[in-house]
């Protein structure tokens, strides 16, 4: 209950009812005296905000009525009230007493926020990227409107409508077992994930997945491999858990550890299908000696096919995880790409031995995620309408893909060359050299245009100035108006 200026009755009642103390020999009418003369030196009930109805807070408070109006006769006494005629009773708006002033907090005081050193640590690269300037060129963000949102939102009302209590408590099972068997189904037929619905755990995001897998497998003061550049979420994942993180450059195969002594890994975190940022596609050779290479230090591999279901050029490679004869891959994915961010679901493939460890310690750690919203999910991909949105997707993410390259090769020539492009959501456009691409990211933001600076992706020195540009979010007509903008911005530093 609300007072007409908004006060929470009950929470009033809360903080004064912790104030009495009724085997206390001071009268109980002075006792809510004082509590309520200090809620309003505290400003919990400020200048202008109205009393309770001296009915409603004895039957709150479980006093007597002459009780509370005793002590609002005290408090318009000695200034801190007054009472309006068939209105009600009011705090003044100048009290007889100044309102005492916090004092700062200790750590304010010596100029040290009480952070723990790993957190002083992450906040500078968390505090690095700038909230989107705009949908075009965001990356990693699909086409929201093109989403069949009728059909998932029949599924989930269907599965709202028939849950029980039960589906609403703590879950310990690694996930809805009907999710998991469509998805076995679907990870086997689209990506040749080799795997049963046994090993699959359904997790709250690629984030969890990403913090669950480093604190099951890896100790602190580990090392875990990864591509430089690479993707921030897990750099900071692995940092988060103590790890430490040894970039490895690029070549046009992906991850390239040869020709230079590393030191020995516990993780190697790898996105072969599309190298995130730059969009290198690690060929199956490359992918061979990774799984010896992982042998050879018995180390896991942690393979993130973040968005592999949208390829666009050549046939499609089978995932890494497929490849494996030995149990050392970790296969991750997120719905967050196929179909929407908010959904927060994500799954995790593991070798038979880890499933049941992970599975506790998800449990344990994170709690499971809406099992109601895991039921609808395996309708949603049992029913064909995933499988139908990805195809629809590949198409439209490919024809946007080939218009951006058009725009602005028509608007810059061959100044501006874009990297990848055979699979994905995302292109890396090449600034010149010397280009500070941090700066002309700032710039394009100023106009309207978000174009992520390749830099903070580098652990080490960038291996070229670049801009990351995703172009699955935006319609058509506004993906061409986006790239004629950037160029025009671009055009006398290029």
């Amino acid at each position: 209950m609300r007072l007409p200026d908004g006060t929470n009755l009950t929470a009033l009642s809360e903080y004064l009812l912790a104030g009495l103390d009724r085997d206390a020999r001071e009268a109980l009418h002075r006792q809510l005296y004082r509590a309520l003369r200090a809620a309003i030196l505290a400003g919990k009930l400020p200048a202008g905000s109205t009393l309770p109805a001296s009915r409603g807070l004895a039957e709150e408070l479980g006093l007597g009525r002459n009780t509370v109006l005793h002590a609002y006769e005290q408090l318009c006494a000695e200034g801190y009230c007054h009472g309006r005629g068939g209105a009600g009773t009011f705090v003044t708006a100048v009290l007889p007493e100044a309102v005492p002033e916090r004092p700062p907090s200790p750590a304010r005081q010596q100029g040290t926020p009480g952070l723990s050193s790993r957190a002083r640590q992450l906040l500078p690269t968390l505090t690095r990227r700038a909230e989107p300037a705009g949908p075009a060129f965001m990356p990693g963000l699909p086409d929201l409107a093109a989403f069949p949102w009728t059909q998932w939102q029949r599924h989930l009302h269907q599965r709202q409508r028939a849950s029980s209590p039960a589906d609403f408590d703590y879950r310990t099972e690694g996930g809805h077992a009907e999710l998991k068997t469509v998805l076995a189904e679907h990870l086997r037929l689209s990506r040749a994930v080799d795997c049963s619905a046994e090993q699959i755990l359904i997790t709250g995001g690629m984030q969890q997945t990403l913090d669950l897998v480093a604190r099951a497998v890896a100790d602190a003061g580990d090392v875990a491999w990864m591509e430089d550049p690479g993707y921030l979420g897990a750099r900071t994942a692995w940092q988060a858990a103590g790890l430490r993180v040894t970039p490895l450059p690029l070549d046009e195969q992906g991850m390239n550890w040869m020709g230079a002594d590393y030191p020995k890994p516990r993780l190697i975190y790898v996105t072969p299908s599309h190298q995130y940022p730059l969009g290198a596609v690690m060929s199956l050779a490359r992918r061979q000696s990774l799984l010896a290479e992982a042998a050879r230090h018995d180390a896991w591999i942690l393979e993130d096919d973040y968005d592999g279901e949208f390829r666009h050029q050549g046939r499609p490679l089978a995932a890494l995880q497929g490849l494996d004869r030995s149990g050392r891959v970790l296969y991750l994915g997120t719905f967050g790409k196929t179909m929407f961010p908010a959904l927060r679901l994500g799954y995790l493939v593991a070798p038979i031995e880890l499933v049941d460890p992970l599975r506790r310690l998800q449990a344990r750690l994170y709690r499971e995620s809406d099992y109601v919203v895991q039921a609808a999910l395996a309708d949603f991909i049992g029913e064909g309408h995933f499988g139908s949105h990805l195809r629809k997707m590949r198409t439209i993410y490919a024809r946007r893909q080939a218009k951006l390259r058009d725009t602005l090769c028509e608007q810059l020539g061959g100044a501006l060359p874009l990297l990848g492009g055979e699979a994905g959501m995302h292109v890396c456009a090449r600034l010149p050299p010397g280009s500070d691409d941090l700066a002309i990211s700032a710039l394009l933001a100023s106009a309207g245009i978000t174009a992520q600076p390749l830099t903070p992706y580098c652990q080490g020195q960038p291996p070229f100035p670049g801009l990351v540009l995703g172009y699955a979010g935006v319609d058509d007509a506004t993906l061409r108006l986006a790239a004629v903008k950037m160029a025009a911005v671009l055009r006398g530093m290029l």
